[in-house]
C-alpha cells in the first residue's frame, strides 16, 4: 500500500518502560527488563529526583532504538513530556500510556486514544 509506513518484522523485540518504581519493578519481575552489553537498560524509573530532561532523553533514546517495539509510559510521566508524546507519529515503537498506582488513568490525556477518536470521526464524516 502506497504511503503507509512499513513495520519491520523481527524475531524478538523489547518493551521499554518509563514509569514510577512500583510499576517498573512489577514489569521487571514479569521479565520485561534488559541490560545490554554497554550496560544500557530498557527502562527509566521516575521519582522525585528525576528531571524532565532525563525523561525526555530516555523517551528519545527508546523511540529511536531498533530493538524496542513498545514503550510503556505512565500517563502522569507522559504529561510531563506531552509535546514529545503527541508529536511522535511512528508505528514502531508503539507508545502506550498506562496508569500508575498513585495516578489514575485519564482517557482525556491519552494521545493514542485521541488519535483513534479523530480517525473514527474523520472516517464517519468522509463516509457521508
Amino acid at each position: 500500500m502506497a504511503g503507509r509506513a512499513s513495520i519491520p518484522a523481527r524475531n524478538s523485540a523489547l518493551i521499554a518502560m518509563i514509569a514510577d518504581e512500583d510499576t517498573v519493578v512489577g514489569f521487571l519481575m514479569a521479565g520485561v527488563g534488559n541490560v545490554d552489553i554497554r550496560r544500557k537498560t530498557n527502562y527509566l524509573i521516575v521519582d522525585a529526583k528525576t528531571t524532565v530532561r532525563q525523561i525526555e532523553d530516555a523517551f528519545k533514546e527508546f523511540s529511536s532504538r531498533d530493538d524496542i517495539a513498545i514503550i510503556l509510559i505512565s500517563q502522569y510521566v507522559a504529561n510531563m513530556i506531552r509535546f514529545l508524546v503527541d508529536s511522535y507519529n511512528k508505528p514502531v515503537p508503539a507508545i502506550l500510556e498506562i496508569p500508575s498506582k498513585d495516578h489514575p488513568y485519564d482517557p482525556a490525556h491519552d494521545s493514542v486514544l485521541s488519535r483513534v477518536k479523530y480517525l473514527f470521526s474523520a472516517e464517519s464524516v468522509s463516509q457521508r
